[in-house]
């Protein structure tokens, strides 16, 4: 009787619990089990792996959870003198939750790399090419003019795939603004002249770091249009919660529009800003000589 009221008040507590947590506003986060609503193809793939995982999770946490609870009650102690029948193992049960372990890494592992080919595929055609340079402490977006060429590119490149662009910085106190058409697949070349940053939007589920001495990339295509945040997920120095940046996924005539509002403001270059002369520093690092005239 006792094991029948703690059910029954657990059962009540689940409930209200559940129904507590069931507004509009957090029907879609249950969902996704907490994850962002994705904004892109990718983050709709990686999405979907993170929910397939979750779901197969608590499949195998019930099951668990009902073997547990049913040994508890099947094989209580019913007297002080019961002695339970004493198993020194079991061959096909010692079997099962050897293989099913196993069976289960396999099926994970299958169904994440399939995700991965397909986020990271390096053949899939781009629409447009971004080299995007993380510095201490913001962020530099480089956009190409022109006919775009091969998007492949190396730490040690001196041609581009665009003949000229155009380019937005950021500061410690002014946060960037990165410009993406919507429905267009746009890659990002990821540069760095310091130390290691990563690029991330949470909105479209995808980040990379950013690693000096070499160039990581990956391809975004926005399914909608709207204003999203972006950062860095990397510790990169003292000031690293300044490396903030506002997304504006935007029609392809308001990213021309927008490209257009650089070029005559001026910020324009034959190649790309990748940092170097052009890398933007703060004052206040221990040794630095030439603090005083910090950019």
């Amino acid at each position: 009787m006792t094991i029948r009221r703690a059910a029954a008040l657990a059962a009540v507590g689940i409930s209200v619990l559940v129904l507590g947590g069931c507004s509009s506003q957090t029907k879609g986060e249950w969902e996704r089990f907490a994850m962002p609503d994705p904004a892109s193809q990718q983050g709709e793939r990686i999405l979907s792996l993170w929910q397939g995982a979750w779901i197969a999770a608590l499949i195998t946490g019930v099951i668990v959870w009902g073997l547990i609870f049913y040994a508890i009650i099947r094989f209580r102690r019913r007297s002080d003198d019961e002695i339970p029948v004493q198993t020194r193992y079991n061959l096909p049960l010692e079997i099962f939750y050897t293989i099913a372990p196993v069976i289960m890494v396999v099926v994970f592992f299958a169904h994440t790399v399939e995700t991965q080919n397909y986020v990271l595929d390096k053949d899939r055609p781009n629409d447009n090419c971004m080299e995007i340079v993380g510095q201490q402490w913001s962020w530099t977006f480089n956009y190409g003019i022109g006919d775009k060429g091969d998007c492949d590119v190396t730490p040690t490149s001196t041609e581009f795939p665009y003949t000229s662009y155009v380019h937005d910085s950021g500061t410690g106190s002014q946060i960037p603004d990165l410009y993406l058409p919507v429905n267009e697949t746009t890659r990002f070349n990821l540069h760095s002249p310091d130390v290691i940053h990563d690029f991330g939007i949470p909105g479209f589920l995808m980040k990379m770091d950013v690693v000096p001495g070499r160039v990581n990339h990956y391809a975004i295509t926005p399914t909608r249009t709207g204003d999203f945040k972006g950062k860095c997920y990397e510790l990169c120095g003292v000031y690293h919660s300044r490396m903030l940046f506002n997304v504006h996924v935007v029609t392809r005539e308001e990213y021309d529009a927008h490209l257009q509002e650089l070029q005559d403001a001026g910020a324009t270059s034959d190649l790309p800003l990748l940092g170097g002369d052009f890398a933007s520093t703060q004052s206040g690092l221990a040794g630095d000589e030439s603090e005083e005239g910090a950019e």
